[in-house]
């Protein structure tokens, strides 16, 4: 402890790496630093601040400035002692065990000695007994399971009751009612403290020398942050009491989303090694690739004046490339992820509701929205009215209010989607304009030879990519202004409770990532090459004048282009986080311990230590869910394009996961804990997503890729007494003459050719064609519709052993309380009738006053018995009656604990 310490020469150095007061006795629930400066007005707010904290029964001690490794700040350690944790605990109805559960942990399954190496040690998987647990009453202390006061409430508990006095205990005297002069958040902001925080228990990378302290810091670094483990379970009991349920929460969001993903993965891989197998069965590459048929073709020029006639065999290359992804595993692989989101879904609501149960997650929604009301909101609402159900008075923001802040935020989310929209027309702009200039590189070639870019490499892939890694430019430019508007506008509509907050703020981020991450991909699928125009009437962009033709399709289709548009945002995505999550902390710790580094270990303290370290922002957990969720939409929206997304979500989630743990293990202040007993608006958010997911995928299948085309011709256009694809090249394009150079060239299209009738218009296999896609939408939507819905069906949300072990936990809940309700009544009538003599006053407890009422009414239940014993004797057997059964917690209290002094009548 804080007190040990080591002699140095002729001066005794005390060991300031603690979580303790300079007692040694004391936990440090809190600290907050702060430097002095010129300005006059902070000194006199921190000795308001602190005198009331010491009025609200918080405890202080403060480090000097001279002590600190930069010589200037200071540093206020505060405690929270029992009777500020009981009063607090019962106002935020915190769950204490009652109980020792008696329902037996889940049956070894067989063949479990698979899945050893993967486990992690029983008292990593579980640091604590599992206990039945009901609501804190500081008025019924006795009847909890309380066998010391001291580690009642872990430390994640007890910090979140500190931060909740902190956040709402006001920095003027009593007599002065300025509203705004409340809570730490607001001396922050304004310069008086520099930080606030918990501390964390030990070094990260070795256990505390004090017993009394858990080091659960230290066995979540060893169990859980090292990436050698990735391979390992989570430990999520020791993350939720170590953070709390909410970052709790995310981790057992993320790692069941993972294990989810392998499946996928798995299915990805198998369709692609389909396309990798079938490739010497490709029939269509083979006629582009064939100089005789591909190779006597001649194509139309893909843009005005600077492009020339090609040939078709010149894309033999991106037709093999495409069949690795658009062929007959393909709508096999889009139905497939359809029932996968499904499963993932209904499978997480399972987990989660199981681990409602064993957190005391269970109605917590109710208590959080009645409780929890944010600062700022009472702060800023001075208005007030009575609450119908609570019938107290309590501030609220008039409606005329509520709409003028949604109507200026409503038109902000929107401006911001529109400059995004704007920035994509920009992007098509450049595809338009840098192929016509890649095109004219080789303008003088022969139209036997393709233009191309160094050699391998076409104008339309050149174009593709370029205009793909502008595109990520521009998004990450355009997300980094944005977060910051929609944080000012989310305060500005001053939501009431911390769930409103993240929810409103969750839409608006969504809704603005959802558009600048989505929209390039949706411009590929759904528009490319859909508005062409033919020969001697193309469709342009901003009129004929800008000469800047809408983009046309490959010959193989613009799948390939979906997908190294998908693979270039998606990956590049994961490669910037991943840098910024990892590496940036790690400069900025580096930078900020290098003075403390310096000194010795036992006097670089605790709260120096941890006040290096980065702070955990409120919206820390939002942008990990915010990444995930986009990331899901990545390989649900678009997979028909790409089956090896889920395979490089499955390696990204692997390293993210231990990323996260290192990150928040080594890297950041202990964050103040918080409940939460669900994944909040992000679960509304993943289920519309995995509607949408049907409908794109149906339509990537049927418009933008070639595999509606080719079954219309397998099966109705060629030969029926043979079922093959030749001939399916010469039958997809249109001819148009050239009459100036005596030339037919090609492009693809179902058009009637020059001198029928009907010439340049659309055949009846093109009106076929359109059917047929418009019908495998609908059934392809329909099929997995019903699947989807009928799986949900089946699957209940709630287990039904979580449903039972609820159930039961209720009834333990009413009839020990009943019973202790009861005990007590008859302790007071025997109290009534037979005073107790001034000698059977029992004693107090030494140890424990919080125990005095307990130990009273047991003496007071030994004098009843005697008192009335004589006058109850049953005649017949001769025997006293025992006396009624003891208190629910009374028993268990007693067996644990050293009674000072038992009283006697």
């Amino acid at each position: 402890s804080y007190v040990v310490g080591m002699r140095v020469g002729d001066k005794l150095q005390w060991n300031r790496d603690t979580v303790f007061f300079r007692d040694g006795v004391r936990r440090i629930d809190f600290v907050l630093s702060y430097v002095e400066d010129k300005d006059e007005k902070k000194p006199e707010r921190r000795r308001e601040f602190e005198a009331n904290l010491e009025k609200a029964g918080l405890e202080l001690e403060t480090e000097d400035r001279r002590d600190s490794d930069d010589g200037r700040t200071y540093f206020l350690k505060i405690h929270a002692p029992w009777e500020v944790l009981a009063t607090y605990a019962d106002v935020l109805k915190i769950k204490v065990p009652f109980k020792l559960s008696d329902v037996p942990h889940a049956q070894d399954v067989p063949l479990g000695w698979l899945s050893q190496p993967f486990r992690l040690p029983e008292k990593i998987m579980r640091p604590q007994p599992d206990y039945f647990t009901t609501a804190f009453d500081k008025g019924k202390t006795d009847f909890f399971l309380i066998n010391d006061k001291d580690s009642l409430f872990p430390p994640s508990t007890r910090n979140r009751i500190v931060f909740y006095i902190l956040a709402r205990c006001p920095y003027q005297k009593e007599d002065r009612q300025e509203k705004y002069k409340k809570g730490i958040k607001r001396l922050l902001s304004n310069g008086t403290y520099t930080a606030a925080f918990p501390l964390h228990d030990s070094r990260y990378w070795k256990g505390a020398t004090n017993q009394e302290c858990e080091s659960e810091r230290y066995n979540l670094y060893k169990n859980w942050a090292r990436f050698l483990c990735f391979y390992k379970e989570q430990p999520l009991n020791l993350i939720r009491k170590y953070y709390g349920e909410k970052i709790g929460i995310y981790f057992a969001w993320l790692g069941f989303y993972t294990e989810m993903l392998f499946f996928a993965a798995v299915m990805g891989v198998i369709c692609f090694a389909y396309g990798l197998l079938s490739y010497d069965d490709n029939i269509s590459s083979k006629e582009i690739c064939d100089p005789s048929i591909g190779g006597s073709i001649v194509m139309c020029p893909l843009c005005d004046k600077k492009c020339s006639f090609w040939k078709l065999n010149s894309t033999c290359l991106s037709s093999w490339q495409s069949h690795l992804f658009d062929n007959e595993g393909t709508v096999f692989f889009a139905i497939f992820m359809g029932i996968w989101v499904t499963l993932f879904l209904e499978f997480w609501k399972r987990r989660q509701a199981r681990l409602e149960y064993e957190w005391d997650l269970v109605d917590f929604e109710e208590q959080q929205q009645q409780l929890q009301m944010r600062p700022e909101f009472e702060m800023k609402c001075t208005r007030k009215r009575m609450n119908p159900i609570t019938k107290e008075s309590e501030p609220y923001l008039p409606m005329s209010s509520k709409l003028a802040r949604f109507c200026i935020s409503g038109t902000t989310v929107l401006f911001w989607m529109s400059l995004i929209v704007a920035c994509i027309i920009g992007v098509i702009a450049y595809r338009l304009a840098v192929f016509a200039a890649f095109a004219s590189i080789m303008k003088d070639s022969p139209t036997r030879n393709i233009q191309l870019v160094g050699n391998l490499i076409t104008p339309q892939l050149a174009t593709s990519v370029t205009a793909s890694c502008i595109n990520f430019v521009i998004i990450m430019i355009l997300n980094f202004f944005y977060e910051r508007v929609a944080v000012w506008i989310t305060d500005m509509e001053i939501p009431k409770t911390h769930l409103e907050y993240e929810n409103k703020l969750t839409m608006k981020m969504f809704l603005f990532q959802f558009v600048n991450y989505y929209s390039s991909c949706f411009y590929v699928a759904f528009f490319k090459g859909k508005f062409v125009g033919h020969p001697g009437n193309y469709t342009y962009m901003f009129g004929e004048a800008s000469r800047l033709r809408n983009e046309e399709c490959d010959p193989g289709g613009c799948l390939i282009e979906l997908t190294t548009q998908l693979v270039i945002v998606m990956v590049g995505k994961q490669l910037w986080g991943n840098i910024q999550e990892a590496l940036l902390p790690l400069m900025r710790n580096w930078w900020g311990s290098r003075k403390g580094r310096h000194q010795p270990e036992n006097q670089y303290s605790r709260w120096e230590q941890d006040n290096d370290l980065l702070n955990f922002t409120q919206l820390g957990l939002f942008y990990e869910y915010l990444e995930m969720v986009v990331q899901f939409g990545f390989i649900t929206l678009f997979v028909a394009s790409f089956p090896l997304a889920p395979l490089l979500a499955l390696c990204n989630n692997i390293l993210e996961i231990r990323v996260d743990a290192w990150k928040f293990t080594t890297q950041f202040r202990r964050p103040v804990a918080s409940k939460a007993r669900n994944i909040g608006a992000w679960q509304e958010i993943l289920n519309v997503v995995a509607i949408l997911s049907v409908v794109t995928n149906a339509f990537i299948v049927a418009f933008t890729s070639d595999m509606i085309p080719r079954l219309v011709y397998l099966y109705s256009t060629h030969n029926k007494d043979e079922l093959t694809m030749r001939g399916y090249v010469n039958n997809s394009l249109s001819v148009y003459s050239i009459s100036q150079i005596r030339l037919d060239s090609m492009y693809r299209d179902y058009r009637y050719p020059p001198g029928h009738q009907k010439q340049y218009d659309h055949t009846m296999q093109f009106w076929h064609i359109l059917a047929a896609k418009m019908a495998f939408i609908i059934i392809m939507e329909h099929v997995v519709f019903v699947v989807k819905f009928f799986v949900a069906w089946m699957i209940p949300d709630v287990p039904s052993e979580v449903k039972a072990r609820i159930k039961r936990e209720r009834y333990l809940i009413q009839e020990y309380l009943h019973n202790y309700e009861v005990e007590k009544l008859k302790l007071q009538l025997c109290l009534s009738n037979f005073p107790v003599p001034a000698s059977a006053t029992p004693t107090r407890n030494a140890t424990s006053t919080a125990n005095t009422t307990m130990t009273n009414m047991d003496a007071c239940s030994e004098l009843c018995t005697e008192v009335l014993c004589p006058l109850d004797t049953d005649e017949t057997t001769a025997e006293c009656p025992s006396p009624s059964p003891s208190l629910p917690g009374w028993k268990s209290t007693l067996e644990s604990r050293d009674m000072a002094g038992d009283a006697t009548a």
